[in-house]
């Protein structure tokens, strides 16, 4: 009985729903025509691509395509996690997740301290330059980046081994000591990226009310008490919401950067190999495009908890920060 009253319930309520949206959609629809070009864009882009999962799952072979190879269940996914502990996906994973990390903390943190000391500082022609200068190497191709590293970093000609002949000091092979590497990446990743996070932060500062400022200087702060009892807390929300979005993609590596300034150099894989360049080699050296694609599969699915996670631990803690 309970069960035909709600299917009469909801035969009743359907029609008035779909007549709703109807008219929302006539009242709205030059804002819903203006958001067609994006949603054309997802579906082409990103939902029917997902189509190729399904590779994942194959012994891709050119002569079956896509749905012709040769299914062989889980076996790309066997092959990723064999050995235990020392399977070569938690190698992937923690690179990954721990390069991300370092990248999203120490760029962060950088990009914050310049904006505030940009924002305290009083010559606007100074100031003017200071932003150009390091908004500059954003816009640099990451291939020159890798050929500047190279001319830093060489073992022959560097300029920093060349620096430490002139000292009498012996040169430091960076391309076979993997050691180096994960400082030499997180350095130019910051110095890359500084220009445009500190851009963003400078403008969360400027919209800080300054009234707020005033009344602090005539209760006596200094600088420091302003940037921490003021500036500071200003910018959480924005730190919070930039931190979320660097979260939705922790899976994913900077394969430009890795790409260009590792390339194929098989002595610091262990410390420099990320999912993305794994997928590439998988992909272009061996074709294997099961291996490829399970690979991504679990980059995606890895990526989508930890967003999750995050989101829900936020959302706990202060719910007008949660992305959704």
């Amino acid at each position: 009985m309970l069960n035909d009253e709600t299917k009469t319930v909801a035969a009743v309520q359907s029609p008035k729903k779909k007549k709703a949206f109807l008219k929302e959609l006539k009242q709205n629809k030059t804002l819903y025509l203006m958001i067609l070009p994006a949603i054309c864009f997802f579906i082409v882009f990103s939902y029917l691509p997902m189509v190729g999962i399904y590779y994942a799952f194959t012994k891709y072979n050119f002569k079956g395509g896509l749905f012709g190879s040769p299914f062989i269940g889980l076996k790309n996914f066997e092959f990723l996690f064999k050995g235990g502990k020392d399977a070569i996906i938690w190698t992937l994973t923690k690179n990954t997740v721990l390069y991300n990390m370092a990248f999203i903390l120490v760029g962060n943190i950088l990009q914050i301290t310049t904006a505030i000391v940009l924002s305290e500082l009083l010559g606007k022609l100074y100031k003017r330059f200071a932003q150009s200068v390091m908004l500059l190497p954003h816009f640099i191709s990451m291939v020159l980046v890798g050929f500047f590293a190279y001319n830093l970093l060489n073992y022959e000609y560097g300029s920093i081994n060349g620096l430490l002949k002139s000292l009498g000091r012996d040169p430091i092979n960076f391309y076979g000591e993997p050691g180096y590497w994960k400082y030499i990446l997180v350095f130019f990743n910051s110095w890359k990226g500084l220009g445009y996070g500190t851009v963003v932060y400078l403008a969360a500062v400027m919209g800080i009310d300054r009234e707020m400022y005033e009344a602090a200087d005539i209760d006596g702060c200094n600088v420091f008490q302003k940037i921490r009892y003021l500036t500071l807390p200003s910018l959480k929300p924005t730190f919070i919401m930039l931190l979320l979005f660097s979260l939705g993609g922790i899976m994913r590596g900077q394969f430009d950067l890795f790409f260009q300034l590792v390339g194929n150099n098989g002595a610091l894989f262990n410390a420099t190999d990320i999912i993305d360049t794994y997928v590439y080699r998988s992909l272009a050296v061996t074709f294997d495009v099961g291996m490829g694609t399970a690979s991504g599969l679990y980059q995606s699915v890895f990526g989508l908890i930890i967003i999750l996670t995050v989101n829900f631990i936020i959302k706990k803690v202060n719910e007008d920060y949660a992305l959704f």
